[in-house]
């Protein structure tokens, strides 16, 4: 590697050619960059004392291995951004000569053949700088003025005229603007194809991740390493029509999740988004075998049913339907998953109709507990590992029985709970509330109903202030049946007449012009036959949609003998259940103390377990945050995270990692009484958040 300082106009002067890698990025500054580098480039224009204004380095390769043309090209590997704006600048300077009319002391031809072309050159290398697709094209035509290409990139001609604009609203005197621009200094950064890694290098100079995206980088690290012919093939074949495909990344986070999910299904355990670039590079590692091109064109065809998840653009219909009903939940954590069961189904593995059967058993699944209310922070553990405990010769079948006999806060509610909680649920405040009512309304209708039209209406008002005709109708204790089924399921539906109906007697409501009488909607068959709205009849409908919804969203319906071959055989091997008569060391002030700790931790959430284990207690969301090992004088607390980690004012915290402790971390503190369960709670409070964030 050579690097030096220079003069970033000397820099460019001269017969050479900087191309921007297929790989790397589109242009990309916004305007609010750009005002940044004109007030910089203003200010040093206009003080003497400034000799230089650094503007960053420029990091560049040969593009061949031996250089054949007399124009020696330039790969580009870092600077791209500042190089395109400055050539932007200048060729705005370029133009606002020419509309002045007028002579300065830089012209418009020196300012040409110096920074802007090769003049010498022919063809190809005719211009010193080279852009990637749209952009090259814009900024092409720009300087050889040329109307823009159709699709042209906004970015680059925006900015061209962003500084085209400052020129002319500043009035500032263009010698003086030239004179700012020749004190810009740059670092010229040479590698040598023989000792640097330019990757690592690439690495280095973006290792504050505030440039690039989880998506530059893996783009960078897959095609930088081949040579130009290949990377312009895999690109054209691979990552341009994905790229395509999740808007041009212009919103990478989307890209960012899309190869977490990848490499859950790859991997098996979950990356954290904010490190999905270190672990593609662990990925791509472990197989080393397999050619990068293969890689390239997994994550493409993934990348496929990924858009098909997230914006629903199957083309199957029935699929598509289905796939919308599940975005509508907002549940991305089950798309690892649904992932792998889409290439399954695209391999043929499993018929449309079994596919169809996993995705409302999923919907269902998700829907019951979100009714329910079963703590959603395990979901995205669930669904990353329960491929591996499917049987796929029995696709369905296998998923239907690992569902049913999940327990706990993976449980899949059943019937029986479905109903009780939807019957109480305050369905009005619920997230989901235009979803639930828009399936039922639609339940084996073919004509479907779109609801977005329709509003949600009170049959029993929301006004506190009833009338005496409700009153009556509600009976003596109306404040009671008011407050208790207010916003529950039996008292609500659909209407386009909302502002009609309003607080009227439910009779009224019943027979005017839009009325329930005069509904289409099946939501409102049967109210038009009623002469009162009570609490009976609330709690009737209730009940009627209830038992409507667990045909909806289903439960499997399998039989004991099916259960019984998807059951762990007994071993001989069977766990030994502990409980707290396991533990001699608790008793008296120990006991009373342990009672108060186990008390706060459990509170902590509902989805906290205790679970009593031969040597400790271990308390768990998802998995261990905190151990009890009880002692004669104390109770000793393991933490489950890293020493590093743990904020600890009073210094009561010791390392034992690697030290084999029982119990589970590498944090250990011990309690002897209860003045000190409050500060024990400080830091177990830090341990749970850490695992809840994780999730």
């Amino acid at each position: 590697m050579k690097a030096s300082e220079t003069n970033f106009l000397k820099f460019l002067q001269g017969t050479k050619q900087f191309i921007i890698p297929i790989y790397q990025r589109k242009y990309s500054w916004t305007a609010e960059q750009c005002k940044q580098l004109w007030n910089d480039i203003l200010r040093a224009s206009k003080d003497d004392d400034i000799k230089g204004h650094f503007v960053g380095s420029i990091v560049y390769i040969e593009k061949g291995l031996y250089q054949i043309s007399a124009v020696p090209q330039l790969l580009v590997i870092d600077g791209q951004q500042r190089m395109t704006t400055l050539t932007l600048l200048l060729l705005a300077l370029d133009q606002a000569i020419k509309d002045s009319g007028q002579t300065f002391d830089i012209t418009r031809k020196k300012i040409m053949n110096y920074y802007l072309v090769n003049n010498e050159e022919e063809d190809e290398f005719f211009h010193k700088l080279l852009l990637t697709q749209t952009d090259k094209e814009t900024l092409l035509s720009l300087i050889n003025e040329k109307e823009l290409p159709e699709e042209y990139s906004q970015r680059v001609y925006e900015n061209f005229q962003f500084f085209l604009d400052k020129i002319k609203k500043s009035g500032i005197d263009l010698n003086l603007l030239y004179r700012g621009i020749a004190k810009l200094i740059v670092v010229d950064i040479s590698l040598d194809r023989d000792h640097d890694n330019p990757q690592l290098i690439f690495e280095s100079l973006n290792s504050t991740g505030l440039d690039l995206s989880q998506a530059d980088l893996i783009r960078n690290y897959v095609l930088m390493k081949l040579d130009p012919a290949e990377q312009e093939v895999l690109y054209k074949n691979y990552w341009h029509p994905m790229e395509k495909r999740f808007g041009d990344l212009s919103e990478s986070s989307l890209f960012d999740r899309f190869m977490r999910d990848y490499l859950t299904v790859k991997m098996g355990r979950i990356p954290n988004i904010r490190n999905v670039y270190a672990d593609f590079k662990e990925y791509v590692a472990q197989l080393k075998e397999v050619d990068i091109e293969t890689i390239l064109k997994d994550i493409y065809q993934y990348s496929k049913y990924f858009v098909h998840l997230a914006f629903q653009t199957e083309k199957d219909k029935e699929i598509n339907a289905i796939l919308k009903d599940i975005n509508s939940l907002k549940v991305d954590v089950s798309y690892p998953f649904l992932l792998e069961v889409y290439d399954d189904y695209f391999n043929q593995k499993i018929t449309q109709a079994e596919f169809i059967s996993i995705l409302k058993l999923v919907e269902s699944y998700v829907f019951r507990r979100a009714i329910c209310g079963v703590p959603t922070n395990s979901l995205n553990k669930t669904f990353a590992t329960i491929s591996k405990e499917i049987n796929k010769e029995k696709y369905v079948e296998s998923l239907q029985v690992i569902l049913v006999l999940k327990d706990s806060y993976k449980r899949f509610p059943n019937n029986e709970e479905f109903i009780r909680e939807l019957t109480v649920k305050d369905v009005y405040n619920f997230r989901n509330r235009n979803y639930l009512l828009r399936k039922l309304e639609n339940c084996n209708r073919k004509e479907i109903v779109e609801i977005e039209s329709y509003t949600i209406e009170h049959i029993m008002p929301q006004n506190e202030n009833m009338s005496i005709a409700w009153r009556n109708d509600l009976g003596v204790n109306w404040e009671e049946v008011h407050k208790t089924y207010l916003h529950s399921l039996g008292n609500l539906t659909l209407t386009r007449y909302n502002s009609e109906l309003s607080d009227r007697p439910f009779k009224e409501k019943r027979d005017m012009d839009g009325g329930f009488a005069d509904s289409p909607l099946r939501l409102n068959r049967g109210i038009g036959q009623l002469e009162l709205w009570n609490e009976q009849e609330i709690v009737n409908r209730g009940k009627r949609l209830a038992e409507q919804a667990i045909v909806v969203w289903s439960y499997p319906e399998l039989s004991e003998e099916i259960i019984s071959q998807y059951k762990k055989k007994p071993n001989g091997n069977e766990k030994v259940k502990y409980t707290i008569n396991d533990f001699p060391e608790l008793t008296g002030a120990m006991l009373e103390l342990f009672e108060q700790l186990r008390k706060r931790i459990c509170n902590l959430d509902s989805s906290v377990r205790e679970e009593f284990k031969k040597l400790y207690i271990a308390y768990k969301t998802t998995t261990n945050f905190v151990d009890i090992v009880p002692q004669k004088s104390r109770l000793r607390l393991s933490l489950n995270m890293p020493f590093s980690e743990i904020h600890d004012p009073k210094e009561i915290c010791k390392d034992v990692t690697n030290l084999g402790r029982w119990g589970n971390g590498d944090v250990e503190f011990g309690v002897a009484n209860e003045s000190e369960a409050e500060y024990a709670m400080f830091l177990i409070q830090q341990s749970f958040d850490k695992h809840r964030d994780e999730e």
